[in-house]
Parts: C-alpha cells; structure tokens; sequence
C-alpha cells in the first residue's frame, strides 16, 4: 500500500484557493468548486497528500454549492473533529495523512444510503478518472467506482 503523507514539495505548489482550504481551514464559496458538477467515473484524493478519500459512485447533488458524498471511500483516511467556530456546532472533516481541512459532514444526506452529507470543497481535493486509477496507483479502488449515473 502506498504511503500517504503531507509533502513540502506539494504544498508548495498548492494555488491559493487549495492552500487556504486545506491549510487554513477555509471555504471556497458556493458553487464555484471545481468538481461540483463533475460526473465523471473515478475517485477524489487529498490533494497534498494523494490518500483516497471519496468514489464518483457515492457523489450525490445535494444542492447545497458543494460537492457531496454519502461516505468515503476508506473511512481510515477521514478524519471527523467537533466545530464549534462561526456560532454553531459542526462536524469538521479532515484527511489523516494530509491533515487538509476537506469540508464538514451533516446528518441530511439521502437516508436509503446511510444518512450522511459529506460536505467537501473541492479545492482540497485531485480528481482521478477511472481510466487513470490503475496507472496512478489506485486501481485497488476499481471496483468501488461504478459507470457515471
């Protein structure tokens, strides 16, 4: 399995928008995210550290300005913490070897697929196309990304 971990070098790299998500705990406003109307096959990773976070197969529009999930793809890889800045209580999410602020998680997601909104900015995360898993080092992961709906 590869190792995932938070890189200088890619941190470096990052664009303003991605350092301020993932870095400083920040929010890309809504609807502007890169991969809110993304239908393609694949999976999204951290973009600082490449660990695999969320399947195009659980992706679901919620119309809430983000891209959203029911679950990650290797719950291990996510991290939830309480959030009690801008006067309310939230669930904060970040990756664990990242340790990228990715959004937060909310219990209004579609109940027939276990109830939970992963709420994620785009701007922390890589999306790989199916076609490219196997190639990058993900193709473990094949068999949980489904045609596009």
């Amino acid at each position: 399995m590869p190792r995932y971990t938070r890189n200088p070098e890619v941190l470096s790299r990052l664009s303003p928008e991605q350092y301020r998500v993932t870095q400083q705990s920040g929010t890309e406003r809504p609807g502007t995210g890169e991969y809110l109307h993304n239908r393609e096959p694949g999976i999204y990773v951290d973009v600082v550290s490449g660990e695999p976070l969320f399947a195009s197969t659980d992706k679901f529009e919620s119309h809430c300005g983000w891209p959203s999930f029911t679950r990650p793809i290797e719950p291990a890889h996510v991290h939830e913490l309480r959030d009690a800045s801008h006067g309310m209580i939230r669930t904060e999410v970040r990756s664990v070897h990242g340790d990228s602020h990715l959004g937060h998680v909310f219990p209004d997601g579609p109940a027939d697929r276990g109830g939970l909104r992963y709420c994620i900015n785009s701007a922390s995360l890589r999306f790989v196309h199916r076609d490219d898993m196997e190639a990058e080092g993900y193709g473990d992961y094949l068999d949980q990304v489904e045609d596009a709906r």
